[in-house]
């Protein structure tokens, strides 16, 4: 079958910020890696590594929700100048201790925290953003965009990471990283104004409790919103070790830092593949099983990964890991914003926000845990036992999930 242009890409705003996208977030990729070497090499503790999770995750509770408000009463794209610019100033900050080799854990957590805080407030109205820059017929086309460029940054920079760490010295992965964001402004300033629908008593009532309790009875009235979130959320607790691959580089497979880059990125490699895939295809249908079907894969993967000795089997596995992990993020993103009017889009994306990334920050310190106690490659393969027993359990108690086709009605918005 011939490639052809994705429809996302015919809208020179949707455009503008995919592109810009990519290039931060292989920035971004590459400080992420480069900063779990950093603590192994501070530290021979894999919860010190693991505590990150709590870093990231803490704030993102706390401000999750009010940043989903935030984008539903106030211009996301200017949201997104201001939490890009906080980011930026972040990964300057940690090269600047870098570089003066002053750098201590806590600088790491607490820097790391206050990003986390901005990531509160940038992911809803990011996500909430993209409905309004191209029409809804190409939503899925936009998901499978963004996933691809997730992932080629996920490619590029980890593997990058190993070789700025190796030819230049630590410091400069988070110099890039900074300046990494200004394609994300760029690609702001360029686009112009953006059409947004704001519910004018949800502004005038400004930032209160009862609108965020709205956007919480809103998801428990979709069990398909509702059922796709706890699936992630789980899922990702149990299959979530990627803050345990440095010791699986150093002690189990004994290689060196570039090779440690490449396995960093073999996950993106094969959410690229999916994405490429999903992305030339329309009117997906049994989307429901799909999505069930793609995470038991990811536990399988994951369980190949615990098992690995061997480099090669293990970059195998964790391609495995990320093409069904993007499956199944596209299906759950596209059901998600289609079933939600555009007043409540940044709500329902903060809710959902705490799900996918409570899972896999939280399933770190489980990792993390389960390694010190019983070794790092058991706290791998049980991850991945615990996901399929996960899939399992939402597959029957939410039988509306399974029996998703893809074409059911929408929420009028």
């Amino acid at each position: 079958m011939a490639m052809i242009l994705p429809p996302a890409l015919r809208h020179r705003k949707f455009t503008l910020l995919w592109a810009g996208q990519m290039v931060s977030i292989a920035g971004s990729q590459m400080q992420l890696w480069a900063l779990f070497w950093h603590i192994r090499v501070l530290t021979d503790s894999p919860i010190a590594i693991s505590l990150i999770g709590v870093v990231r995750f803490v704030p993102i509770l706390l401000f999750s929700l009010l940043g989903g408000l935030v984008a539903d009463l106030f211009d996301r794209r200017k949201i997104l100048f201001i939490t890009q610019s906080v980011s930026m100033l972040t990964a300057f900050g940690l090269w600047a201790l870098t570089a003066a080799g002053s750098i201590q854990l806590w600088h790491i957590y607490a820097l790391t925290a206050v990003q986390a805080v901005a990531l509160s407030f940038d992911m809803p109205a990011r996500q909430a953003l993209t409905p309004n820059l191209l029409p809804r017929v190409d939503l899925p086309s936009a998901f499978s965009m963004n996933s691809i460029a997730q992932n080629v940054g996920s490619i590029v920079g980890p593997a990058l990471s190993g070789i700025v760490i190796a030819a230049w010295g630590q410091q400069y992965t988070y110099f890039i990283n900074a300046v990494s964001f200004m394609a994300v402004l760029a690609a702001l300033l360029l686009m112009g104004p953006v059409e947004q629908h704001i519910n004018p008593a949800a502004r005038q009532r400004g930032l209160n409790l009862g609108a965020i309790g709205e956007g919480i009875q809103f998801i428990r009235s979709r069990p398909i919103i509702l059922s796709s979130m706890i699936l992630d959320f789980f899922a990702t607790f149990f299959s979530s070790a990627n803050t345990l691959l440095p010791f699986v580089a150093r002690d189990v497979l004994h290689v060196d830092v570039i090779a440690y880059g490449w396995l960093s990125a073999a996950q993106s490699i094969g959410s690229v593949s999916a994405a490429l895939v999903v992305s030339q295809r329309i009117n997906l249908r049994r989307q429901g099983a799909l999505l069930l079907g793609a995470v038991i894969i990811f536990g399988l993967a994951t369980i190949l990964f615990g098992l690995s000795q061997a480099f090669t089997l293990t970059m195998l596995a964790l391609i495995l890991v990320g093409a069904a992990d993007t499956v199944s993020t596209i299906l759950r993103n596209t059901m998600r914003q289609l079933q939600t009017p555009d007043a409540m889009r940044g709500r329902m994306t903060s809710i959902n926000q705490i799900f996918f990334t409570g899972g896999p920050q939280l399933g770190e310190i489980e990792a993390g845990l389960v390694a010190e106690a019983f070794g790092v490659p058991f706290a791998i393969l049980s991850g991945g036992v615990g996901c399929i027993l996960a899939v399992a359990f939402i597959g029957l108690r939410w039988p509306q999930l399974r029996r998703y086709n893809g074409d059911e009605p929408v929420a009028a918005g």
